[in-house]
């Protein structure tokens, strides 16, 4: 019989991109870096088994993994999606769903067709303020090429991907403003998906009491932080706080040092205890 895990690390990756700058994994080593989980013999999960698992609910086996992406960006279809799809992977990616738009799929790596040109985190950060989000965001054709090949499935960062404790005049505007993107979010996703689930990716890994609350009336209970650590079952409770790790622009052998700690809930906590 094999083994069940006893935690399951949950991956954050950005940008799979030869655009180098921050939260951004270089394509050679994302490559190298699938390769490794493929060759030991790792399995990627999906938000419903991984639901399953920190309810109690359903065992994984002991290799289990979560890649994760955030914000949608273009480079995912160019340079990650071909990767998982010849690993047979899968992926969850968090959408900022007021950013893609229109048009046909661009060519990715596995095509003949020119590769589109991709932005570093800066200049795509000011191409989506100055509204031209489509030269850096996943457009809805690509999105719907990705749920096909089972290579990503796709969750809520919001519709508008703001800190509207930051930006908000009281207390009052912030919480209705949040309302408002999360409830504009499912509904886009439900129009765009035919489905929308219960899993919300905190922009920029912020959240607060009014944050929480506001979040599950509008029908979440899975929260993605950027809290770095493992995760183990934990029954209790209506709502789950799920810790991830950043994955950063290194070989597939930094990547198996903390997926061996990672998948250790103990060793885990210990080493985020003298990190710190």
């Amino acid at each position: 019989m094999k083994r069940s895990a006893r935690a399951v690390p949950v991956l954050m990756y950005h940008h799979v991109s030869t655009s180098p700058g921050m939260i951004t994994v270089s394509p050679a080593h994302f490559a190298a870096q699938m390769a490794y989980l493929a060759e030991t013999g790792y399995r990627t999960i999906g938000a419903q088994q991984l639901a399953g698992f920190l309810a109690g609910e359903e065992p994984v086996p002991q290799k289990s993994v979560v890649l994760s992406f955030d914000d949608g960006y273009l480079d995912n279809w160019v340079h990650a999606h071909p990767v998982l799809r010849r690993h047979g992977f899968t992926a969850i990616c968090f959408l900022v769903s007021g950013w893609p738009g229109a048009g046909a799929p661009r060519a990715n790596t596995s095509d003949a067709g020119e590769l589109p040109r991709l932005l570093n985190h800066h200049d795509g950060a000011l191409a989506i303020e100055a509204g031209h989000a489509d030269d850096v965001i996943l457009r809805w054709s690509e999105i719907d090429a990705m749920r096909r090949a089972g290579t990503f499935e796709f969750h809520s960062h919001t519709h508008e991907h703001v800190r509207w404790d930051r930006v908000a005049g009281s207390r009052e505007e912030k919480r209705a403003s949040l309302r408002d993107d999360l409830c504009a979010a499912r509904a886009t996703l439900y129009a765009r998906l035919g489905a929308v689930s219960d899993h919300l990716c905190w922009p920029e890994g912020y959240y607060d009491d009014d944050y929480r609350d506001i979040a599950l009336d509008a029908g979440f209970r899975h929260f993605y932080t950027c809290d770095a650590g493992t995760n183990v079952t934990r029954r209790e409770g209506v709502e789950r706080s799920i810790n991830r790790l950043e994955v950063r622009d290194r070989p597939a052998s930094w990547l198996a040092s903390r997926l061996w700690v990672h998948s250790r809930p103990a060793l885990s906590r210990a080493y985020l205890r003298i990190k710190r």
